[in-house]
């Protein structure tokens, strides 16, 4: 999506958020470069206000995540902002080639990758892109793992189920 100028004037930075059947989720978009991109996507819990998608890539995440929620085999084509260090891009792509139902451990990633189980979990963590990048789909040896390394793993674990659920994978 390319900006018009009077656009690209007013706030480079949008932020919505839409409920989800785990709770809510918020949104970034932001001009980059003359071009509208997600800049970050952040599960929020189900008491989070809601605000409306005011741009069309808000609007079309929004599309897509119903779709997505519909039908877990969806595949989301949203454009989104550069992001990650080397081997963090690594560990997002690899996560990119799970199919929807399968999961695949921190360290087969690892391997994979040339790399290890914790560096691997942690950059699943930093993930600026979840739902879109299914970092959920990686999981520990001995169980589902953790999940985005934040404040509230309580809740962010739940999510990580409900996802693995809808997709078929536990």
């Amino acid at each position: 999506m390319t900006a018009s100028k009077s656009a690209m004037k007013s706030n480079t930075r949008e932020y919505c958020v839409i409920s989800a059947p785990f709770g809510c989720l918020g949104v970034e978009t932001e001009f980059i470069d003359g071009s509208l991109m997600i800049s970050k996507v952040d599960y929020l819990p189900p008491n989070a206000v809601l605000v409306s998608p005011s741009n069309d890539l808000a609007q079309l995440f929004a599309i897509q995540c119903e779709q997505y929620f519909q039908n877990p085999g969806f595949v989301f084509d949203l454009p989104v902002k550069p992001a990650g260090t080397l081997h963090q891009q690594k560990v997002w792509s690899a996560a990119q080639d799970i199919e929807v139902g399968n999961t695949q451990t921190y360290g087969e990633i690892a391997k994979k990758i040339h790399s290890g189980p914790r560096a691997v979990g942690t950059a699943c963590g930093a993930n600026p892109f979840p739902l879109i990048t299914p970092c959920h789909r990686v999981v520990s040896a001995q169980g589902i793992g953790g999940f985005m390394k934040e404040n509230n793993p309580g809740f962010y674990r739940q999510v990580k189920i409900w996802l693995l659920k809808h997709e078929g994978a536990i």
